[in-house]
């Protein structure tokens, strides 16, 4: 690209060619006479007559060069400056053996709420088209059945992290069954405040979002001990609560013939402690009775918790008349000293090889 105003010297580029004119064909020939020219005829031009033409090319090439760096030829480096506050999120999510109920649907086929969990917040944390994503967040994953496990660690490592997730299995096991609410919830906060002052990038705020579908049966601390612990720490806790009012259907082996058959069982949603969590800590409770409205409650916490991030663009310009050229891997001299060089191979071969006699 050219210099705005300067960029009307390229206009000088068409005397070029009225220039090429004059010098190849508008010269005046000369000539001497001889009785015959007949012994000439089979004689091939030497190089030197071949490339007579050459001192007047350079010229033309050095003039039409001098007048391209008139018009300030410049190259465009684009640099962004971006400057962010993002946001620290723990994912609490719970794989207790209740977790295998099959009252949700994804693409229309039943699954079960572990399934749901997965799909869902897996768009919340990579984005779909309803959802942006957490690009600029530090997102991490706690899983928890009758012991809290810290799956993740708070990272922009996204793919990672969703990888985790998917891997993640409903507790089969019953020495491994259990809702264990509070040491999760207390393992996730202590992952978030291990976020310290000196951490390389700035937190505009820390939070967790915190899912199940049951009650506080296992593990060492209390939920809203750990809700207060959250809250002394600037943890804000947004807390949903996962599976249909009532019954839902849960896959079980028929002892006797090993089939798979389904058993209705009553849900049981410890909503009132899970609901003092996320007031003590100033988030908020949801109820997610099906995908779409679990869609919802991930949609609305991504509106409520944005990050900040704000983009500076600026473009470095480079003067080719005056700064080295970069062709491929090759750095070219500046333009004008290209049109000094032409001019002087111009001025040396006239005035050497090619040097004129007479007129």
């Amino acid at each position: 690209m050219f210099n705005g105003p300067s960029a009307w010297f390229l206009l000088l580029l068409l005397l070029v060619p009225l220039l090429a004119w004059r010098m190849f064909a508008g010269k005046r020939k000369t000539a001497l006479p001889f009785s015959s020219t007949s012994w000439m005829a089979g004689l091939a031009p030497t190089w030197k007559q071949r490339l007579r033409w050459v001192p007047s090319a350079l010229r033309l090439a050095a003039i039409a060069l001098l007048i391209v760096c008139l018009a300030r030829p410049q190259e465009g480096r684009k640099h962004t400056v971006v400057d962010s506050e993002g946001i620290a999120i723990e994912m609490v999510v719970d794989r207790s053996g209740s977790m295998q109920a099959m009252d949700f649907q994804v693409d229309g086929q039943p699954v079960d709420r572990l399934t749901a969990v997965k799909d869902v917040a897996g768009k919340f944390i990579a984005g779909d088209d309803d959802l942006t994503g957490r690009t600029s967040d530090l997102v991490g994953l706690v899983t928890f059945a009758r012991n809290a496990d810290g799956i993740s660690p708070p990272t922009l490592d996204h793919p990672y992290m969703i990888k985790q997730l998917d891997q993640t299995q409903i507790a089969m096991e019953r020495s491994e069954d259990g809702t264990a609410i509070g040491d999760a919830l207390g393992l996730a906060v202590e992952k978030l405040s291990s976020l310290g002052e000196g951490d390389e990038r700035k937190m505009k705020s820390k939070i967790v979002i915190l899912l199940t579908d049951g009650e506080n049966n296992a593990g060492d601390l209390d939920p809203v001990v750990a809700a207060e612990l959250a809250a002394s720490m600037d943890v804000k806790v947004y807390t949903i609560g996962v599976g249909t009012k009532g019954q839902a259907p849960v896959p079980v082996i028929d002892p006797f013939t090993g089939r798979r058959t389904f058993q209705m069982t009553q849900v049981n949603i410890d909503e009132d402690t899970l609901k003092t969590i996320a007031e003590s800590t100033g988030g908020q409770y949801y109820r997610a009775t099906d995908t779409e409205s679990l869609e919802k409650i991930y949609n609305e916490i991504d509106q409520l918790e944005k990050s900040r991030v704000e983009a500076k663009h600026f473009v470095d310009y480079r003067e080719l008349a005056i700064e080295p050229v970069h062709a491929g891997v090759m750095n070219l001299p500046p333009l004008v000293l290209i049109a000094f060089l032409l001019l002087v191979a111009q001025v040396v071969l006239s005035n050497t090889v090619y040097r004129k006699i007479t007129e």
